[in-house]
């Protein structure tokens, strides 16, 4: 039996790429379908981590099968209204910045996916959560594309510049790349000869302790469970009794 699952995207680079691959294996090995909704931070994060033009991959079309994006909803997110209907087997928050966590544990429904997390609430559709800030402390994330100004000479001719098919780098001083519109392309690194310019750079970032709080808020709600790795997503949805 075919079943629907909503997978909500919010604005985090954090376990982005993860939760694709996720979604991808999910699309080829099981028989579901997938909604995919972005919130408008969400859609900016996908284009900088080159993950925008891929998502047809995973929701071609057709009904249930929708890329949903929050900027052509309007102010009341009519197409969230379904999982109020109970025609979601489940839905999946992956990634889940903080932000939207906070909004949530205080039923704030201003965006596409915390009103999707309110419809479902109300739908008794179970939820999935992959809290970004899972724990207090640090966490390992991935950056998109950066240039790296200790390794860059600023040529006077700079060929990613020039190249960029999306025009998202500029020159300030040295080249710099805009990121409201790079599409993660990763053309700019093969182009740039004295490789000052990598995708995935990794960091760590603070975790606070009020996010750990928030998570734990969150997952003593009725039919939400919190998962800390996207991997943990495929038998999730594997195991949903559809019967």
């Amino acid at each position: 039996m075919r079943y629907n699952v909503a997978w909500c995207i919010t604005g985090a680079g954090h376990f982005l790429l993860e939760s694709f691959e996720v979604f991808l294996k999910l699309v080829k090995n099981r028989d579901v379908k997938v909604t995919t909704l972005l919130s408008g931070a969400g859609e900016e994060v996908v284009c900088v981590y080159g993950v925008l033009d891929k998502l047809n991959q995973i929701s071609p079309g057709g009904y249930y099968q929708e890329i949903i994006l929050e900027r052509e909803q309007g102010k009341g997110f009519p197409k969230a209204g379904r999982l109020a209907r109970g025609t979601y087997t489940a839905l999946v928050i992956s990634p889940t910045t903080a932000n939207t966590v906070a909004k949530m544990v205080c039923g704030i429904a201003d965006t596409l996916v915390t009103s999707a997390f309110a419809q479902a609430q109300k739908g008794n559709v179970p939820a999935y959560i992959v809290p970004t800030d899972y724990k207090e402390g640090t966490v390992v994330t991935k950056l998109p594309t950066v240039i790296d100004y200790d390794v860059c000479i600023g040529c006077d001719t700079c060929p990613p510049l020039k190249k960029c098919p999306s025009d998202a780098i500029k020159m300030v001083e040295k080249p710099t790349i805009d990121l409201t519109l790079c599409r993660g392309c990763k053309t700019c690194i093969d182009l740039c000869t004295y490789g000052a310019i990598s995708f995935g750079k990794e960091i760590e970032t603070r975790v606070r302790k009020i996010d750990e709080d928030n998570v734990h808020k969150l997952s003593l709600f009725e039919g939400v469970t919190i998962l800390k790795y996207p991997y943990e997503i495929y038998d999730a949805v594997s195991s949903l009794d559809v019967s």
